[in-house]
């Protein structure tokens, strides 16, 4: 088990060795405790729009995460995460929500 913050400043890969950043920050839905996206640009922006910028161009879903160690591998844009199946579900990082809170 990983927490939370020991993410912060990791590498992240695709499958096929495409560089996507460093993690930034992670947007987490406080009702379910679940990650839901990993930026590699801050959110502290002025506007919504900057913000909706961020999230929609320099972010991926966690749901794409397929591996994290020293560095986070993710699925690419040309794979399919339907082709990564629930087996993969299990294997999926278990990381603890509540040292976002903590971290900063």
């Amino acid at each position: 088990m990983l927490r939370l913050s020991e993410l912060f400043g990791r590498d992240i890969y695709t499958d096929i060795g495409d560089y996507k950043g460093k993690v930034y920050d992670i947007v987490v839905n406080l009702e379910t405790g679940k990650l839901e996206t990993i930026t590699t640009e801050p959110l502290k922006v002025k506007t919504k729009q900057q913000a909706k910028k961020i999230i929609t161009e320099k972010s991926i879903p966690y749901k794409n995460v397929l591996a994290v160690k020293d560095i986070i591998i993710v699925a690419s844009k040309n794979r399919k995460i339907e082709d990564v199946g629930s087996d993969d579900d299990k294997k999926r990082p278990s990381i603890k929500a509540g040292a976002l809170v903590s971290y900063r």
